[in-house]
């Protein structure tokens, strides 16, 4: 354990830039002006700066020791290292407990050169509503080799701090676009290469059936109204998952989870 030195800039109270900090926790439009995000934790930072993930500074208490992790994360990153009190740092941290490092990372552009053309399935939310489920599902497709995420319309902000928190550090690792919709993303991946799967409780197909080792667009709705009229359009088939119980239904991101994970065991028996 060790106190930090070697600062480029020292906080002492809570002003304007701090406020500006401050804002990227809870305001979506703010984030978004400014192009940054929060990251926190040992696992997310470690995977953004192994991505070389952009980062525009990382921030530090001043006031407490911090562990060799944080330590040699901070003498190790090339950029701007700002040091505030800890009480400041644990408020953009948003943790019961003590935060030792924040890191101030760029929103990357909504760029289609960012999808794998040769990879997984690209999982497609549409009007999604919870940020931790997108988190969530960054996580699944990261684990189950998934290309990228397709955040559509007008939905949760896949930065928001709940859905970095949910990914555990896989949004920093997954591709993760925001489009209008269904047109959009067709103009963004090879016409007629892809096969679009919808994920419905009326759904047409047993997901067994599905030959998921295709180039394959996984389809998830809103969380309680399920895909847009354009949405179902888009899809060549849909496909349901059975369940018992008392559970009227799934959680959005487990349903992409299952399908996920599918895919993955189709692709592993192929050889591919």
């Amino acid at each position: 354990m060790k106190r930090l030195e070697g600062a480029d800039e020292v906080l002492h109270t809570r002003n304007a830039e701090f406020q500006q900090l401050q804002a990227l926790v809870a305001n979506r439009t703010k984030r978004h002006r400014q192009q940054s995000f929060l990251v926190q934790g040992v696992r997310p930072l470690t995977i953004a700066l192994e991505h070389g993930w952009p980062l525009r500074a990382l921030l530090a208490p001043s006031d407490r020791e911090v562990s060799d992790w944080a330590a040699e994360t901070w003498a190790a990153t090339g950029v701007k290292r700002v040091l505030m009190p800890g009480e400041m740092l644990d408020e953009l941290g948003e943790k019961a407990d003590v935060t030792e490092l924040v890191g101030v990372a760029e929103i990357p552009a909504d760029d289609p050169a960012r999808l794998p053309r040769d990879a997984g399935p690209v999982v497609v939310i549409d009007r999604a509503t919870q940020p931790r489920n997108l988190g969530m599902l960054a996580r699944s497709i990261d684990a189950f080799g998934g290309a990228a995420l397709i955040v559509t319309g007008h939905a949760a902000d896949p930065y928001d701090p709940q859905a970095v928190r949910a990914s555990t550090g896989s949004l920093l690792a997954v591709p993760v676009l925001r489009a209008d919709g269904p047109e959009q993303v067709q103009e963004w991946l090879e016409p007629g290469a892809w096969q679009y799967v919808g994920t419905d409780e009326t759904g047409e197909r047993e997901l067994r059936d599905l030959d998921l080792v295709r180039r394959t667009v996984i389809v998830l709705g809103n969380e309680t109204r399920g895909m847009s009229t354009a949405w179902r359009e888009a899809c060549e088939t849909t496909v349901a998952l059975p369940v018992v119980g008392t559970a009227s239904s799934l959680n959005v991101a487990v349903t992409g989870s299952i399908v996920l994970h599918e895919a993955l065991r189709q692709r592993l028996d192929a050889g591919a």
